[in-house]
């Protein structure tokens, strides 16, 4: 049987959850107050239902209860998310994502027993600023100030040479782990430091931020051979 999840809320965020939760498999029950944007992801979805998910007595109805995740991907109305957070809980649904729009949003939210609190919009923000920076990464998630997961097409200059002659790894000179490598179908969880970098490797890396910069940095100013002729 497939998990079932429950999104609040149909903004952008929401849409953008339940449709892509869709793909990957899951039972999707979309909630909403506002008719129209129900009717616009209707076919999308497994269900779409308008209704006001601060009023306990239409949770308990739609089954709410028996949702193995819920997802409160109201934003700006704060006062609607803290409800519909609280009563999710206590209808003892298992696990509550909650997203929010700023920091006293998401203390609130915390404080009333989300299980995990989500800042799409500060997330987003910081993925396009290290997008400026570490210009040759595919993506970034930060996971804590100043550090972060890149996924990365590895420079050419890393390209037949073991991670540990790149200097990565946790004792490497840069001080910047890999935490797997995927190899067309394969995938490598943290690959062992002999392994050599192919040229259709797809690194995933971890790190300070300036210290990602700089091995990146450095990566490009490498000139091969073949680049020099």
């Amino acid at each position: 049987m497939a998990k079932q999840v429950v999104v609040i809320g149909l903004g952008r965020f929401g849409v953008g959850l339940a449709t892509t939760l869709l793909s990957m498999g899951y039972d999707v029950l979309a909630l909403d107050a506002d008719e129209k944007r129900v009717q616009a992801v209707a076919s999308h979805i497994t269900r779409a239902v308008q209704a006001d998910a601060t009023d306990e007595a239409i949770l308990r109805e739609l089954g709410v209860d028996k949702f193995d995740v819920a997802v409160v991907a109201v934003g700006s109305d704060i006062q609607n998310s803290v409800l519909a957070t609280i009563l999710l809980k206590k209808l003892g649904v298992r696990y509550v994502i909650a997203r929010a729009d700023n920091d006293l949003h998401g203390t609130i939210l915390d404080k009333i027993g989300a299980d995990k609190v989500v800042h799409p919009v500060r997330e987003m923000g910081a993925r396009v600023a290290h997008g400026l920076t570490l210009t040759s990464v595919l993506d970034y998630m930060p996971v804590a100030p100043s550090y972060g997961i890149v996924k990365l097409v590895p420079p050419n200059s890393f390209v037949g040479r073991t991670l540990y002659e790149l200097g990565l790894g946790r004792e490497g000179k840069w001080e910047v782990g890999v935490l797997l490598i995927q190899r067309e179908k394969e995938i490598i969880v943290t690959p062992d430091q002999m392994e050599v970098v192919r040229p259709d490797d797809i690194m995933i890396v971890s790190g300070n931020d300036d210290r990602l910069e700089e091995l990146l940095t450095e990566a490009r100013k490498v000139r091969l051979p073949e680049e020099e002729g």
